[in-house]
């Protein structure tokens, strides 16, 4: 997969910025909302909306009891930090107060930056607090009275003001009243006092008469709409990085099929021996599909989980890292249990892909095959093999599925029994006021994050080492050496198709023994060089070497004097038509697979190639004509047909060399004589060389050169009459075919 990622994503560098760029901030809006969660449940519900413990408003009677428990500091701090006003200012209030309030002048808060605010926070808290609790005192409110304070107000005498009490007490004594709340504040945590602070500012509002229901209302709208943007951010976010990934991993795909195919079609016989036809095609397919998906979950995960999961982490333990250990606890659990996982499932994800490799191939010899199944009522042996390679894939594909199913519930098991321990730890917490509900809801939240994070990278983990294999495969052929390559520098042929075979030997890869040895001959432009002799002399492996679909294994085959080896395929191959030993069609009509040397060729020009072929006859019969519709592979026309198409596209072409691998042995003799004799003429026309692979003698017995091989062996080299006077060899298969008088005849 790093290779994938080196060589193709490189290409689409910009997405990938793009992709970063969003996943970051998609996991930022994701890991902001458990804050604002948080500001909900604890500011907005547990404070009323009220955000601190500095008061925006206070009246002054408040304010001159609240001084009372300040340092001289706090004192000038305050003293610059409100302003005093009344009734005839009262459009200038930040919140709507009553006349009969304002007649006693107010203190309202000037704008002030974020030090600041929070001296006057540090100076407000645990002043304020004092001021709540000896006024409760004094209502006489059991409830809400501390113990402590409930002592001093039974020492005091009947109808005494305990502030005026308190403002002649020595500052030693009033700063150990505020250090004995501000040590309990401290207990509860920043959280818990930051609460009590707000409740003090609250009573103080409610006491001015604010609508504190209003302020709870409008902060909670504004924080909801503020969570509704980044949730919609986020979401965004989302549907662009889907986007672009979809397109980078539908991009890399692309070129990595674009490339396997026009490595393909380099392959010699050398390569296409050592991958089989079912594994290439799923190579091109399957397996670059198994990359594609695992590349999209790769870019939308891979690279989001970490910033996910890094970043609740470190928000975890700037609020309050207390739980870290179930957090620690649970990803280890659940780390634990993906290895073992993958550890089981891994080595089945490997074998995957030979099972399908393994299926396509039977599928597809038994579909290629079907007529000669069926021939030898082989059909329940070839059903076997199917429903073996078939049960071998449920099989596997069962165990990886059940196991991938388990995993999903162990998974909900673990991040549910995370949630319950930290409900359980958090509501001690909670009761001892060192937390609040908020915070811990925004703590499962971040835990939920951290422990999804490590899911998602867990499951593409699992993932991963099928799409490895995939990747090896497909790597596989496109990393293959080619045995047939151009030469770094070219050499340009003179002449019109002249070959030469000089001292040539050959033997195919992996083999111990040459199957061609000591071949030299020469074929000259306008004359006609045929090949005949028994099964497995070597006649196919000759016309082989002139197009270069094997390299000689000692000795030069030339074309117009330049060994083919210095010649580019593409130049080599331009001056070559091939009428193959198995006709092949395409898929579309006649007059395509006539031009499918050139599309832009005239229709004079295919016609003729027809007509010398032998075509017309056949082709004028169809409703369509030339442009009846040809099956793949040619399989909507019989045998004799699909050959002179094959031969009539070759001619089409006007090669400088015409090749025929045994391509008139479907062909009955009539049309085979009338096939020869326009060839000949052709020949004689354009001067083009031409090599014929022959079984019948008939075929070639006006040929220019007969070679005769035996056992890769040349024993025989001349014209047909000839060769019947001194090659034993030739004389064996030309008596077996004709009769001695037909042989004399012609």
């Amino acid at each position: 997969m790093l290779r994938v990622i080196t060589k193709y994503l490189k290409k689409f560098w910009l997405g990938m910025i793009c992709v970063v760029a969003l996943l970051y901030g998609q996991a930022q809006c994701e890991l902001a909302l458990p804050d604002y969660m948080s500001d909900i449940v604890s500011t907005g519900i547990q404070s009323s909306g009220i955000e601190h413990g500095v008061p925006e408003i206070i009246s002054k009677e408040t304010m001159d009891k609240v001084t009372i428990f300040m340092s001289d500091d706090e004192k000038t701090l305050v003293s610059d930090s409100y302003r005093y006003t009344n009734s005839s200012e009262s459009k200038k209030l930040p919140y709507e107060i009553s006349d009969k309030v304002l007649k006693n002048g107010v203190y309202v808060l000037k704008d002030s930056d974020k030090v600041e605010s929070k001296k006057l926070e540090d100076a407000f808290s645990a002043p304020l607090l004092l001021v709540s609790g000896i006024d409760s005192a004094i209502k006489g409110d059991q409830a809400t009275t501390d113990e402590n304070m409930k002592k001093m107000m039974e020492s005091l005498p009947a109808g005494v003001d305990p502030y005026m009490v308190m403002k002649s007490m020595p500052q030693k004594e009033i700063q150990e009243m505020r250090n004995s709340i501000t040590e309990k504040l401290e207990t509860y945590g920043s959280s818990s006092a930051g609460i009590a602070a707000a409740s003090s500012v609250k009573s103080e509002y409610i006491k001015l008469g604010i609508d504190t229901g209003s302020i709870q209302t409008a902060y909670i709208w504004n924080v909801g709409l503020m969570m509704l943007t980044i949730a919609l951010g986020g979401v965004l976010c989302a549907i662009i990085v889907g986007y672009f990934s979809s397109r980078i991993a539908a991009g890399v795909s692309r070129n990595m099929r674009k490339d396997t195919f026009e490595k393909v079609e380099s392959f010699s016989s050398t390569e296409f021996n050592k991958f089989s036809t079912a594994s290439l095609i799923t190579r091109t397919t399957n397996d670059i599909q198994q990359i594609q998906m695992v590349l999209v979950m790769a870019l939308r995960f891979v690279i989001y989980s970490p910033i996910m999961g890094v970043g609740a982490i470190i928000r975890v333990m700037d609020s309050d890292g207390s739980m870290i250990w179930i957090i620690a606890s649970t990803v280890i659990l659940l780390m634990l249990v993906i290895s073992v996982l993958m550890a089981v499932v891994g080595p089945k994800f490997k074998s995957m892909q030979k099972l399908v490799d393994k299926l396509n191939l039977v599928m597809r010899e038994q579909l290629s095959g079907m007529l000669v199944i069926r021939a030898f009522h082989n059909e329940e042996e070839e059903s076997k093999r199917f429903e073996d390679a078939n049960n071998n894939m449920r099989k596997t594909q069962l165990f990886t599925g059940r196991s991938m199913a388990l995993m999903m519930p162990i998974i909900m098991l673990i991040m549910n029994g995370t949630s319950l321990l930290i409900i359980w730890v958090g509501s001690h917490q909670i009761d001892l006021g060192t937390m609040q509900v908020g915070d811990m809801m925004a703590y499962m939240q971040y835990a939920m994050q951290i422990i999804m994070s490590f899911m998602f990278i867990a499951m593409i983990s699992i993932m991963i080492p099928r799409a490895g294999v995939a990747a090896k495969r497909v790597f596989e052929v496109l990393d293959t050496p080619l045995s047939i390559a151009n030469p770094t520098t070219s050499e340009e042929p003179s002449g019109h198709g002249h070959i030469a075979f000089k001292d040539v030997s050959f033997r195919y890869p992996g083999a111990e023994e040459d199957v061609l040895t000591d071949i030299n001959f020469e074929a000259h432009p306008g004359e006609t060089t045929a090949f005949i002799g028994s099964t497995g002399s070597g006649k196919s492996t000759i016309i082989n070497l002139v197009p270069r679909f094997f390299d000689v294994s000692g000795g030069s085959v030339e074309v117009d004097g330049v060994d083919v080896r210095k010649m580019t395929q593409h130049d080599l191959r331009d001056k070559i038509g091939l009428v193959p030993q198995k006709g092949q069609l395409f898929a579309g009509t006649i007059a395509s697979n006539i031009k499918y040397s050139d599309e832009n060729m005239s229709d004079e020009r295919m016609k003729e190639a027809a007509e010398i072929a032998q075509a017309t006859e056949f082709i004028d019969s169809k409703p369509e004509g030339y442009d009846t519709p040809i099956a793949q592979g040619g399989t909507n026309v019989s045998g004799g047909q699909k050959q002179r198409l094959s031969i009539a596209r070759a001619i089409a072409k006007q090669p400088e060399i015409f090749i025929f691998d045994d391509s008139f042995s479907a062909l009955d003799f009539k049309t085979d004589a009338k096939l020869r004799e326009a060839l000949n003429k052709l020949c004689a026309k354009t001067h083009s060389t031409m090599l014929v692979v022959a079984q019948r003698v008939s075929s070639i017995m006006h040929a220019d050169q007969i070679i005769v091989l035996d056992e890769g062996r040349m024993v025989g080299k001349g014209t047909h009459s000839e060769l019947l006077k001194n090659c034993p060899v030739y004389q064996e298969i030309a008596y077996s075919q004709l009769s001695k008088e037909e042989l004399e005849n012609e």
